[in-house]
Order: structure tokens, then C-alpha cells, then sequence
């Protein structure tokens, strides 16, 4: 207990960390994965803006990048992140790197969540007069939402657990505390202070977005 009292400056440190990488990855992989999810629902056969060459470019890209785990995916992605960043380590190239990862996942979520819209209220709108982006917009994402946050939810708990691995070029959180300052250092109480903010993190932002998610449904 001791060291852990030693240690408590770092610790909130870990965690303010953990949380600026899970909302920068959240904001900019979900902006990336929603219009990922977009263009590969309007663009697939049948779709509402069907287009065979971007459907086929946009599911290569997706089904190449998503599979890579992301231990591996930071090496590929190092050198962007570096130009895109300034910096290929630290905390903001792991989020910046976390949401790259992130991105393609949400947009096949996004992708299976439009999709599940049933064809009979896509239809009654094209029947209206409706354009393929006002039935997109108005109709599609607003019969999705629902699912859609629980899909986002299910992401977010995925970029706390990618924060865990940032530690590899130095991004910091709290898997990286838990394994320099708990696991190398034989200190199991430390150790486990930090996986129970993890925890934590992960229960409350999986009860919010249940949550968010049911009064959306509900409406």
C-alpha cells in the first residue's frame, strides 16, 4: 500500500490519459467510420447510390485493414501517424493510431446497422419523392440510431481495451501504468488499482450508452 500511495500522482495521470486517448480516438474514428459505413451501405448493389467500383475499393479496404491486430497495426501505422501528427509515439499518435484501427470496425457496424433498415420504409420514402441522401439521412440513420449507439458503445469499450496496448510507443494510460509501475515491478496491488479503473471505465460507459440507446429505441 504504500508504494501505491507513492504512486497516486501517477495513477490519476494514467487515467486522464487513458480517457483523452478513448475520446480523441472515439471522435475521430467514429467521424471516419461513420462515413466509412456510408459509403459502403449507399454504394453496395441495391443501395441507394449503387456503385460497383466504390463498393468494391471501400470492402477491399475494410477487409484488409480490420483483421490486422492492432499490436501490428501500430507498426503499419506509425509512419502516417508521424506525418499526420508530427510524432510517431506519445499519447496523441496512440489515439490518433487507435482511431485509424477503430475506424474500419465502425464502418461495418454502421454498414450492418443500415442495412437491418427494413426495405419497406426505404421504399415508402423513395415512393414520396425522397432523394437517396434525404432517405439516408431522415430516414435510414434515424430508424438505426438505436443500434447504432450500441454499436458505438461496443467500440468504445474496444478503444479502452486498444489504450491498454499504446503503452508500446509510449501513449501512456492505464495498461501501460499497470504494467511498468504493477506487473514489472511485482506490485499487485498496484496492478490491479489500475485494471479496476479500467473496469470501472468500461461498466460505466457500457451502462450510458444502454442506456442512451434504450430512450432512443423507446421513441
Amino acid at each position: 500500500m504504500d508504494r501505491l500511495n507513492e504512486l497516486w500522482p501517477e495513477l490519476w495521470k494514467a487515467a486522464l490519459e487513458t480517457l483523452y486517448m478513448t475520446t480523441f480516438a472515439l471522435v475521430l474514428g467514429g467521424i471516419l467510420g461513420l462515413a466509412i459505413g456510408v459509403i459502403l451501405y449507399v454504394t453496395r448493389p441495391g443501395g441507394l447510390a449503387q456503385n460497383r467500383p466504390v463498393a468494391l475499393i471501400a470492402n477491399l479496404g475494410v477487409n484488409f485493414f480490420r483483421p490486422i491486430p492492432f499490436v501490428l497495426f501500430v507498426a503499419v501505422a506509425q509512419p502516417f501517424a508521424r506525418a499526420v501528427v508530427g510524432t510517431g509515439i506519445g499519447t496523441t499518435a496512440g489515439a490518433f493510431m487507435i482511431a485509424l484501427a477503430a475506424a474500419f470496425a465502425i464502418g461495418r457496424i454502421v454498414e450492418q446497422h443500415l442495412v437491418s433498415v427494413s426495405p419497406g420504409v426505404i421504399e415508402a420514402a423513395r415512393s414520396m419523392g425522397a432523394g437517396p441522401w434525404r432517405i439516408l439521412f431522415t430516414v435510414a440513420i434515424p430508424e438505426s440510431l438505436g443500434p447504432l449507439i450500441l454499436g458505438y458503445t461496443f467500440i468504445v469499450v474496444a478503444l479502452i481495451d486498444m489504450t491498454a496496448m499504446a503503452g508500446l510507443i509510449g501513449g501512456g494510460g492505464l495498461g501501460a501504468f499497470a504494467q511498468i509501475y504493477g506487473f514489472r515491478q511485482f506490485e499487485p496491488v498496484v496492478m490491479w488499482v489500475a485494471i479496476v479503473l479500467i473496469v470501472v471505465f468500461v461498466h460505466l460507459v457500457q451502462m450510458l450508452g444502454t442506456r442512451l440507446a434504450r430512450k432512443v429505441m423507446r421513441r
